[in-house]
């Protein structure tokens, strides 16, 4: 296979990897927001678990092709610390964003119709924020934007430092090949059950800015960008830093240790 064929697919798989992520992730989040009673409202478990097979599901349909990075913030982790091609990177975040934006695009198309029942019912519009957060992320209760800053540093550390560890060939504590993508989703709804209540957990700049994109142009506007207390930049900025600081610790922490590297 010639390398342009082979960049060409692994666009494609990161391109399809987050597309099936916020297909499936935002309609559980749809599920959650838009019903009542949420079939959720008193599981959110099930809200983490559908997020965390979205992760699951993505890899294994994508990642003998790209290694399905699906994050900006892991694209950039592996850069650092696991020699991938930096001149990739761009051309991935890309192609991860474009995957954020076609599946918020499907979960519109989904849900439009409940969208505008429950933005009716409870006396709201798209462009005052109504049903945004079926889509895209926002503080919780008591969560002021740079508290959220280092919630979701703080979360995507622990994200990276997990990933990097399952897919370690050197730890040999790690899950084997073929078990490993249902360990990272069972570690992204565990994310979830433990913080996803403070921001939404993004994880993931992508997840965030690609359907953020799409809202702005499905009648969302100023409630998508800039957001309320210009907030939009947060879910990208925060989970890089978050990536390179939990990815750093792992390398510098735990894997000279191994037993493997010794």
């Amino acid at each position: 296979m010639s390398p342009r064929k082979r960049l060409i697919g692994e666009l494609l798989s990161e391109f399809i990897a987050v597309m099936i992520i916020i297909t499936l992730g935002d309609s559980a989040a749809a599920m959650i927001t838009l019903y009542d009673p949420s079939p959720y409202a008193t599981a959110y478990w099930g809200v983490c678990i559908a997020w965390g097979l979205a992760v699951t599901l993505a890899i294994y349909v994508t990642g003998a092709v790209s290694g399905t990075h699906a994050n900006p913030a892991v694209t950039l982790a592996l850069v650092l610390f696991r020699g991938f091609e930096a001149r990739k990177a761009p051309l991935y975040i890309v192609a991860q964003i474009a995957g954020g934006f076609v599946g918020a695009a499907l979960v519109y198309q989904l849900f439009q119709p409940v969208i505008d029942h429950y933005n009716t019912l409870h006396g709201v519009t798209r462009m005052d924020g109504g049903a945004a957060g079926v889509f895209f992320t926002h503080p919780g209760q008591f969560i002021t934007p740079m508290h959220a800053f280092w919630d979701e540093v703080i979360l995507t550390a622990i994200l990276l430092l997990g990933i990097f560890a399952i897919t370690d060939q050197a730890n040999t504590q790690a899950p084997m090949a073929n078990s490993g993508a249902l360990a990272i989703g069972l570690l992204v709804a565990c994310i979830g059950a433990c913080g996803g209540f403070l921001e939404a957990w993004p994880l993931n700049p992508a997840r965030d800015f690609g359907p953020r994109l799409f809202c702005f142009f499905a009648g969302w506007g100023p409630a998508a960008f800039p957001s309320p207390d210009n907030y939009w930049w947060i879910p990208i900025a925060a989970p890089i830093l978050g990536g390179i600081v939990g990815a750093g610790l792992y390398q510098a922490a735990i894997r000279p240790f191994l037993p493997a590297s010794a």
